[in-house]
């Protein structure tokens, strides 16, 4: 044998890998040729470099290139010089690549006067651009893309044809001659004259609302600064007071707002370029997240988002302006009227956003699948998700095993699907609720999707518990149609699942799934449970003590009514009437406790969620919610401006041989924080730390089983995105030896229910096969 063939699999295609393997091959002086198929790259090599080139190969790769693993072998290579051939089709084993973010040297042309790309808004190379919301399949090709409706011009299609230049099959490239054009529309369609950049920075200024067509969707962007147009963008979004994100040029540009470290820099400046949630500085932005403690900020991401601080600054030459402060501020949120999913077309956009929008900055090259804005927060072990969408999707999560193809489907609220494919798992971009039938299409349409560029038939599809929920419907509708089966995934199993999906977790192991609610086996609100993970089976050890909801759902938006139950079931209802008269005079509790006394329509429930209402309710935070976890929001925000403090002596309980925590004991402490509730935010945040790790540190003592000593604990759910809870529930677990796995690379919170949903599906085939049957116990 002559040469030397090298398989490199990963994210390999669309990353400029193939002219950056060419370029290695002719600095060592090699033959051979390099081509994309259905696995990766394959690249051979001849000549005595070729050690060199091995060694190189996994060192210089390209910035957006991630290689999973390269193996090599002895073959004949024939021919002179190196040649780049055509991608070949086969099993599609390789993913496309995640929309990225503006690199350098695309900035530089586009602020390069001389450049031919001068201010181009669509400028682009293989380091950056869109890969996912542009791609319709794989091979990752042009054809393939929607810049498929944009012939190359010659000397865009020089460059693409060029091996030394980093355009070389970059799929998306183009220039203002050959790609896509910005137009400018009134409120009614009509094309606004003079340059489209300009005029919407103009109408920025002047306290306008506009929609911005993105990577993955319409923005609505207005004056960060201007609390009028703040206001405004509120009412005609119908979004009370959940917080906005607002886009400044640099961290400089938003110190003043927002305390911006090293880890939330670093994820601000990433590929990804998430938003990123940060404490907030000094001055309080009107109306952009009122009564929270952070910030989410970002940074312009594309060509487009730039060129409007580019306006703003005069357009200058060079790059000397980017690190300077700007003074333009923009709210830059989803445009997605009504909770219902992001618009993403032309005219689509002029219906949703009628009377929403004052113009329009749009363009015409398509979306092809919506992709929201990443949320995410810095932490000591890198990003913690809110959100996981543009920048991440659909980079997969490595597993540490092989097995079906398995499609999930996720839950109800904060929605994602995951797709198992091998040793890797693929999971969606955020969808959101599925409260309307314009996000069950959406949850259609990303099905279809997912499994077009995955190339995958699953063999099983796994689904939510809740028969009720349109997942579910969907996940029994398309298990008839494949004819394969469905598998129902307790909701908090799945929570756990997550985490050992991730973290390759096959032994058996204590998780805490504490989140707002979720359905329990046998029909039981559950949200706060201490459970036993031994692969598909899953025990449930114990659960919080629990609450009633007087008036059902509706105590899970008025944390007032969580207060006035945790006082009743404590025996602290005749507290009850001087208590509301001090925070809340205007509610009248003598419904509530009859209801609570006669046990008439209280579900009971074991949500750590309602417990935060409770107290938020109990501390005078607020008494009505205007969406999702707002009380526990500002409680956690509260409890992060006061800092650490202990917990309350004697403040939870271990009942029932521990099988029950209880935190009743601390309500007449915290009805003693009157005037101070910072003070009792904190003192609550400290002693839920200390009852659940002791709670889960006894469950593994109690159970005596070998297999679980010394083991780590397993925490998911929505609570565990509350970062002052969790800083003080590490510290506790690991002072007693143990070590505490998290979602690190999937949200906590339902968005990584479908990963969990997945890896227990797998599991169960195995266990079926052994000839065990229950999926949960000892309800």
């Amino acid at each position: 044998m002559s040469g030397r063939q090298f398989r490199i699999r990963g994210l390999v295609q669309g990353v400029g890998f193939r002219p950056y393997v060419w370029r290695l091959a002719n600095e060592l002086g090699l033959s051979g040729w390099v081509r994309n198929d259905g696995a990766g790259v394959i690249a051979a090599v001849n000549g005595k470099n070729w050690p060199k080139f091995k060694t190189r190969l996994p060192l210089e790769a390209p910035r957006l290139a991630r290689i999973d693993g390269i193996e090599d072998e002895a073959v004949d290579v024939s021919g002179e010089g190196f040649v780049i051939l055509d991608s070949e089709s086969g099993e599609v084993r390789t993913a496309i690549g995640p929309d990225a973010a503006i690199c350098p040297e695309c900035v530089a042309e586009m602020c390069d006067p001389a450049n031919r790309r001068w201010r181009y808004a669509f400028t682009n190379c293989t380091h950056c651009g869109p890969r996912y919301t542009v791609s319709h399949r794989i091979p990752y090709d042009r054809a393939q893309t929607s810049l498929a409706a944009f012939p190359l011009c010659a000397p865009c299609s020089d460059e693409y044809l060029a091996p030394a230049d980093r355009r070389f099959h970059a799929e998306t490239t183009c220039c203002r001659h050959c790609g896509p054009q910005l137009r400018l529309l009134s409120d009614d369609g009509q094309p606004l004259a003079g340059d489209p950049i300009a005029e919407a920075l103009r109408l920025l200024s002047d306290g306008k609302v506009v929609a911005i067509k993105g990577l993955g969707g319409f923005h609505l962007a207005c004056d960060a600064r201007n609390a009028a147009a703040v206001a405004e963008l509120r009412e005609r979004k119908q979004r009370e007071e959940k917080p906005f994100a607002v886009m400044g040029l640099n961290a400089a540009s938003l110190a003043e707002f927002a305390r911006i470290g090293a880890g939330e820099r670093a994820l601000l400046h990433s590929i990804a370029a998430p938003i990123v949630l940060c404490p907030k500085g000094d001055t309080d932005l009107k109306g952009i997240a009122p009564g929270l403690a952070w910030l989410g900020a970002m940074l312009p991401a594309t060509p487009l988002h730039l060129l409007l601080w580019h306006e703003a600054a005069g357009r200058p030459p060079g790059t000397d302006w980017l690190n300077e402060k700007s003074e333009l501020l923009l709210v830059m949120t989803s445009a997605n009227p009504q909770g219902e999913p992001l618009v993403i077309g032309n005219d689509e956009a002029l219906e949703r956003l009628n009377g929403i929008a004052d113009a329009y900055l749009l363009h015409d090259r398509d979306i092809v699948i919506r992709c929201d804005d990443s949320v995410a927060r810095a932490t000591p072990a890198g990003p913690a998700f809110i959100r996981r969408a543009r920048g991440y999707v659909p980079v997969p999560i490595a597993l540490a095993d092989d097995g079906p193809s398995v499609l999930a489907l996720g839950g109800y609220l904060k929605n994602t699907i995951c797709v198992m494919k091998g040793r890797e798992a693929f999971l969606s971009q955020h969808i959101g609720g599925l409260d309307n039938a314009a996000a069950i299409g959406f949850l259609e349409e990303t099905v279809g999707h997912l499994l077009a560029i995955l190339d995958v038939r699953p063999d099983l599809i796994a689904h939510d518990l809740h028969p009720d929920f349109p997942s579910t419907h969907l996940a029994l509708g398309l298990s008839e149609k494949l004819g394969i089966p469905a598998i129902a995934v307790g909701h908090h199993h799945a929570h756990i699942a997550a985490i050992c999906a991730e973290h390759g977790v096959n032994e058996p192991i204590i998780g805490l799934a504490i989140d707002g609610v979720g359905l329990g086996p046998h029909g039981g609100a559950w949200g706060g449970e201490l459970l036993y993970l031994d692969g598909a089976n899953c025990e449930r050890l114990g659960h919080l003590s629990p609450l009633a909801m007087p008036g059902g759902d509706r105590a899970a938006k008025e944390p007032w009514r969580m207060a006035v139950s945790a006082l009743h079931g404590a025996g602290f209802g005749y507290r009850v009437g001087g208590w509301i008269k001090q925070y809340y005079p205007t509610r009248d509790p003598g419904p509530l406790l009859t209801m609570l006394a006669r046990n008439l329509r209280c579900p009971p429930t074991t949500s750590l969620g309602r417990w935060f209402d409770a107290a938020a309710g109990l501390l005078g935070v607020r008494d009505l919610m205007h969406f999702e976890g707002q009380a526990a929001m500002e409680l956690e925000g509260l409890a992060a401006q006061y800092g650490p403090v202990d917990p309350l002596p004697g403040g939870y309980a271990l009942r029932e041989d521990g099988a029950i925590l209880d935190f009743s004991p601390m309500l007449s402490a915290l009805m003693g924080c009157k005037d101070d509730a910072a003070h009792g935010a904190a003192l609550f945040h400290a002693t839920v730390a200390a009852g659940l790790a002791d709670w889960a540190i006894a469950a593994v003592n109690r159970k005596n089983r070998p297999e679980t000593k010394g083991a780590s604990i397993a925490i998911g759910g929505g609570c565990a995105m509350n970062a002052v809870l969790m800083t003080a529930l590490r510290g506790h677990v690991a002072a007693a030896g143990f070590e505490v796995l998290e979602a690190r690379l999937a949200p906590p919170n339902d968005g990584g229910l479908s990963l969990g949903q997945c890896w227990v599906a797998r599991r169960l085939v195995s266990r079926e096969a052994s000839g065990e049957n229950s999926l949960l116990t000892n309800e």
